[in-house]
């Protein structure tokens, strides 16, 4: 051992050796590390639940409601869809999915009905508005002689 060692170990007694259980008690906590608390481990799991994309088609229902309301079923869609975005915002998704689900078959059927009368409409216009003419024009000329 060098100089500097024996001094640290010497201590007060200088001559003195020192005794075996104390270099063994330095050597279990240099090993051991700090003492350790017996107490139970406690731990806590937050499970965090991702948050479910439930589509409320409001945006599509406002759509229908403002240019395709068909015997109201726009309006119905657009409070199925607030419906189902207060379900999503209090955390019952199963009630959100119910009323997306109404919602968007609300929102086809308006939007299939408003179609279907669209192009009845411009047939109406295309061909049988020229043909009342020509059955007026028709009349006029039949007409006089009766």
């Amino acid at each position: 051992m060098n100089r500097t060692l024996q001094q640290f170990f010497a201590g007060p007694q200088a001559g003195v050796p020192p005794s075996f259980d104390v270099v063994k008690e330095e050597h279990e906590v240099a090993v051991l590390g700090a003492p350790q608390i017996s107490a139970p481990v406690v731990s806590t799991v937050v499970n965090i639940q991702p948050e479910t994309a439930v589509p409320d088609h409001i945006v599509w229902s406002l759509f229908n409601t403002i240019f395709f309301n068909v015997c109201c079923l726009g309006f119905v869609a657009f409070a199925y869809s607030v419906k189902s975005r207060d379900r999503k915002m209090m955390g019952d998704v199963i009630g959100a999915q119910s009323y997306a689900s109404t919602a968007k078959s609300l929102n086809i059927a308006a939007l299939v009905l408003a179609l279907l009368g669209t192009i009845g409409s411009i047939v109406l216009v295309l061909f049988l508005m020229p043909a009342v003419y020509r059955l007026i024009a028709l009349g006029r000329q039949g007409g006089e002689g009766y």
